[in-house]
């Protein structure tokens, strides 16, 4: 059975799709088609084929996420080594789960090796820098799977931001989670020289 999981403010909700396929769950091109038919919404697809469906962030998180992405891609353009993305971008993961980050680097050489038409849907690529930003509709718990999720499937360094605590999750590869609490700002470094996240406009 094909489940839709839709976020709300309280617990995603289960879908049963199975009238739209045949198949156990969506193929790559029924899910890019059923992306495509709901423009407005933000989709995402997990390892075991569940739709989850996110609804539009909150104007305080929009403005939140467009000050994190404008940092990034400051830096990006300045660094010349990689290419930045916001939270429209998709990318389909090692694992088979499509994934949404709030923000999203990745190094050059990796995205100019995948061709036109993988770069022109959900790359199939996990990025080498992520952010998630923790809305009211975000549990923690589940933020920190998806934030293992990435590092498991080579992310190499993720931020997940929670601001309701002021605290910021640092992840990297074979290393236990670093928290850091009311931080000015966070170093990306050495992954990304001289990137450092300012945090005074994000909380």
């Amino acid at each position: 059975m094909t489940n839709l999981l839709v976020k709300s403010e309280q617990m995603p909700l289960p879908i049963d799709l199975s009238a739209l396929t045949t198949m156990s769950k969506l193929s790559d091109r029924q899910f890019y088609d059923f992306c495509r038919t709901n423009p407005d919404l933000r989709i995402e697809r997990n390892a075991n084929g569940e739709i989850i469906v996110m609804p539009p962030a909150f104007a305080d998180t929009g403005n939140r996420n467009s000050r994190i992405s404008g940092q990034l891609f400051i830096w990006s353009e300045a660094d010349g080594t990689g290419e930045a993305f916001d939270s429209s971008s998709g990318f389909t993961l090692p694992n088979g789960a499509t994934r949404s980050p709030d923000a999203a680097w990745i190094l050059g050489d990796r995205w100019s090796a995948l061709s036109p038409e993988q770069q022109a849907s959900f790359a199939p690529i996990a990025p080498d820098f992520v952010v998630e930003l923790r809305s009211s509709s975000d549990t923690l718990a589940s933020l920190k799977e998806k934030m293992e999720e990435y590092i498991a499937n080579g992310v190499r360094l993720g931020l997940l931001i929670d601001r309701k605590n002021c605290q910021v999750y640092v992840y990297r590869r074979d290393r236990e989670p670093e928290i850091l609490d009311r931080p000015e700002s966070v170093s990306c470094e050495p992954e990304m020289p001289m990137f450092a996240l300012k945090m005074a406009k994000i909380w």
